[in-house]
């Protein structure tokens, strides 16, 4: 759906009743406006993933199968320094299995392996696939591009690791969710650009595509939960090395001019999300480049939604999505 008028009806009374549950959930673990918030009490305090984790307890849901799922970490050596990962594998895995190569959200400044932990399990179980989960270097400690740079290392990393940890080389997927779902694209881009073996496909996330503030998503969905733009602001002042610096193209990924030739695409939008209009843009720069897409864009969810695909039916509708991507 495309919006051509900008809403006016708040985002909270838009918003699906199951993910207000969720976020209803995350107030009573305490969390709290990141603008509030320094750099470290943000990393502290829950997030969606913890919300919807305490609520599928609180419902009693079997997490068995999620558990025999085998996680083990490890470490990469790169240029820069050693980048922690976590390697996770279904139960009696066979080999040449689909891999896919996860990056986790949270704005290039907070976020984890761990807080994306219980998803990237459920893509592993779900997708039969082997998932190499990338602890990144954060902002402030290490402005952008540093995390690109971790992001670039890993995927080589795995371009010459995939056969020996039982993946298929033909089928490496890079995927990631918001801050994560642009360091997946500016991987697959420079896989292009500098002719090293191209993941098959990239699945991107609500991605942050842009740095303008002003788009028809940020001024519809201004005070949206669990991310708005004074959220997204507060993001951006941490994660860059300077006000100058947030012009990089890795950034505004729709204005690039080297997207020719990348892999199929699968770009999920939240209608209720600032970033949605950015990542429409860039599935449409990709479109203009010959790129094969598939964007979705899901009504009356936020950002941050993928963790709560056992509660929310857009969510789980946008997991079996990525399920099928990955299978194909």
């Amino acid at each position: 759906m495309t919006i051509s008028h900008e809403e006016t009806t708040p985002p909270s009374a838009r918003l699906d009743p199951d993910m207000r549950e969720v976020l209803a959930e995350l107030k009573r673990l305490g969390a709290r406006p990141l603008a509030e918030l320094t750099v470290e009490e943000a990393r502290a305090q829950p997030g969606p993933a913890d919300a919807a984790n305490a609520l599928e307890l609180k419902r009693g849901f079997d997490r068995t199968a999620e558990l025999e799922v085998d996680a083990q970490d490890g470490v990469i050596s790169s240029p820069n320094g050693s980048i922690p990962i976590t390697i996770y594998r279904p139960k009696l895995a066979r080999t040449a299995l689909p891999i896919i190569l996860y990056f986790h959200s949270g704005g290039f400044v907070i976020g984890s392996v761990r807080t994306s932990d219980l998803t990237t399990r459920r893509l592993a179980l779900n997708g039969e696939a082997i998932v190499v989960s990338v602890d990144y270097r954060k902002a402030p400690e290490h402005p952008i591009p540093a995390a690109h740079d971790d992001a670039w290392a890993a995927y080589l990393w795995l371009l010459d690791q995939v056969e020996s940890l039982g993946g298929d080389k033909t089928r490496i997927v890079v995927m990631g969710e918001s801050a994560g779902g642009n360091l997946a694209a500016n991987v697959a881009i420079r896989a292009v650009v500098v002719r090293v073996d191209p993941p098959a496909c990239q699945i991107l996330l609500y991605p942050v595509a842009g740095h303008n503030m002003d788009t028809l998503s940020y001024r519809e969905n201004a005070d949206s939960a669990p991310l708005g733009k004074r959220a997204m602001a507060w993001f951006f002042r941490h994660a860059f090395a300077g006000p100058g610096a947030t012009n990089d193209p890795r950034i505004s990924l729709a204005d690039r001019d080297d997207l020719a030739g990348l892999p199929p695409t699968l770009l999920i939008t939240a209608n209720l999300d600032p970033l949605r209009s950015e990542g429409q843009a860039l599935a449409a720069s990709l479109r203009g480049a010959g790129v094969p897409v598939n964007a979705l864009n899901i009504e009356g969810l936020g950002h941050e939604f993928f963790c709560m695909s056992k509660l929310v039916p857009g969510a789980k509708f946008a997991m079996e999505t990525v399920l099928a991507a990955i299978a194909s």
